[in-house]
């Protein structure tokens, strides 16, 4: 038990925590959200330090309320079919958090296929809307479990577009690419790099360097001091706990 008598922040709550910071003073945009955990880190969001994001019921509804997972908002402040979806996308007007099947260190996704593209020994979800994503608003991506078959030196095939082939294509495709965060099961990284690729930015509790690097199938740039994923606060818990997701739905995605 912590000083404060709330039980200790589970893994799965400091990967919410994790993924709510990405929101931290986004200001009025679209939080879209893939995945149990980034689904409860959006909510978490608006409700703390974010209170201006916009968050839709999944379908076609933005919600002027923050209900808990798997239910119905109680307040509707909008609709927004698929078509204006897309047009958010276009405008930059949205920030993403995606999953990824294959990620490697420029941040190139695949969701498509694993194998040789013309005869793959797996088929993904396809592409999907992944390139227009990463070209047009800030796209992030959570990885539940980490391990070197998801990060991988080279991706089979590539859906969200990394730095080095944003660079190549030139400034019609780097004007509004963005890859603020990738955040797993073992810690949080980013592309603040030289070269724009990967870094450990901090660690979970409970997780060393050397657990990421031998789950990584390339060479991150690794700090020399590496911080740990910052603490949920007593309230930050008692939301995540009691209003967001009561039924905790997050230790399915991360187990404890």
């Amino acid at each position: 038990m912590s000083r404060t008598g709330t039980a200790a922040a589970s893994r799965a709550e400091y990967c919410v925590v994790a993924c709510a910071e990405a929101w931290r003073g986004a200001g009025e945009i679209l939080a879209s959200p893939m995945g149990t955990v980034p689904a409860i880190g959006a909510r978490l969001a608006r409700l703390t330090f974010s209170p201006e994001l916009l968050l839709t019921d999944g379908e076609a509804l933005l919600m002027g309320d923050t209900p808990a997972m798997g239910t119905a908002p109680g307040t509707v402040e909008g609709w927004l079919p698929f078509r204006n979806h897309l047009t958010l996308t276009a405008t930059g007007r949205r920030h993403v958090m995606m999953g990824a099947s294959q990620i490697d260190r420029h941040g190139n996704q695949n969701i498509s296929c694993i194998g040789d593209w013309a005869r793959p020994v797996r088929q993904l979800l396809g592409v999907r809307g992944a390139p227009v994503n990463t070209l047009n608003n800030p796209t992030s991506y959570w990885i539940p479990k980490h391990s070197a078959r998801v990060f991988v030196e080279r991706v089979d095939m590539v859906s969200g577009v990394g730095y080095e082939r944003a660079a190549a294509a030139g400034p019609s495709a780097t004007r509004y690419h963005r890859i603020p965060e990738v955040i797993s099961d073992l810690g949080v990284f980013d592309f603040e790099t030289p070269d724009r690729t990967m870094r450990l930015r901090s660690l979970h509790p409970g997780v060393s360097v050397e657990q990421v690097t031998e789950a990584t199938g390339f060479a991150l740039t690794v700090p020399a001091e590496v911080p740990f994923t910052r603490e949920p606060t007593e309230a930050e818990l008692r939301l995540i706990r009691e209003v967001i997701d009561p039924a905790g739905l997050r230790g399915r995605e991360v187990p404890a």
